[in-house]
């Protein structure tokens, strides 16, 4: 039997213990997140819950995700929350990390989708473990793969905890924001994590002039990073000289992020308004 393991599959890397790595590998095809290991499933019409489980570890080949998860001693598809992930709740591994930590069971379907009207920045905040994470913003024009899990209604409330102050959770409406499966089925909505500071802008050519629009986000950490400290000779100061040392003050000292991240709104990158709340208003 093929080793379905994150490690053997090349999913290991945790943001939160490897903050550069952020935000991980994110699954790129439907899978169901069982322990940790990561299980294929095929699409088919009718929805994610009878969609068949491939090279599993329990039950007969190809049986449906609901029975997989009763299986497990899991709820079904029906009672769990569609959540849409811009960031490291896309990456197994750190789904997985999150999970466990807290005490639940990482068994979660992961499904690739295509959403349309959001696109991802960068939040204009520093995390608890150093890094500049991901934050979704309203574009009409964006057309973005992202991944959707289906979380229990404990898994949602440990990962709000995880995600406040700095992202508050929305349901996304699928009629104003198109969510396409695999298989070509669109969700009627799902609930999607926005941040609460705001996105940085992004460069124009010139390091001290913002575009006015969003920084590109879930690229390279350290490219990120590098980019930050070489636009502002205050983050040099407070973070720098290197990626490595900003994650390693960042990480150790709240009141010193709370001090870099304000010197973005000082700079003049963060730009506000491209809540998808407002584009609903």
């Amino acid at each position: 039997m093929t080793d379905r393991s994150l490690a053997a599959l090349g999913f290991d890397d945790v943001p939160a213990l490897r903050p550069l790595t952020y935000p991980g590998r994110p699954v790129t095809a439907p899978a169901l997140l069982a322990g940790s290991e990561l299980w294929e499933l095929a699409p088919s019409p009718g929805g994610p819950g009878g969609w068949p489980v491939l090279g599993g570890t329990i039950g007969p080949p190809r049986e449906p995700l609901d029975a997989v998860l009763a299986r497990l001693g899991q709820v079904p598809l029906e009672q769990r929350h569609p959540v849409i992930a811009v960031g490291s709740n896309a990456s197994p591994a750190q789904l997985h990390h999150k999970l466990t930590a807290l005490g639940h069971p990482a068994a979660v379907p992961m499904v690739p989708v295509r959403v349309r009207g959001i696109g991802v920045g960068c939040s204009a905040h520093i995390g608890r473990y150093g890094y500049v994470a991901t934050a979704p913003y309203a574009d009409p024009a964006a057309e973005t793969p992202l991944v959707v899990s289906w979380l229990d209604a404990a898994q949602l409330a440990s990962v709000d905890a995880t995600e406040f102050p700095n992202y508050r959770r929305i349901l996304l409406p699928g009629a104003s924001f198109p969510m396409v499966l695999p298989s070509g089925e669109r969700l009627g909505g799902a609930y999607l994590y926005v941040g609460a500071r705001g996105v940085l802008a992004g460069p124009d050519g010139a390091p001290d002039r913002p575009s006015g629009r969003p920084r590109p986000g879930g690229g390279d950490q350290s490219a990120l990073l590098t980019g930050l400290l070489a636009s502002s000779a205050r983050l040099r100061g407070l973070l720098g000289p290197d990626p490595g040392a900003w994650i390693r003050r960042a990480a150790a000292d709240r009141a010193l992020r709370e001090t870099a991240a304000s010197v973005f709104a000082d700079e003049g990158w963060v730009l506000h308004g491209y809540d998808p709340l407002s584009t609903l208003a």
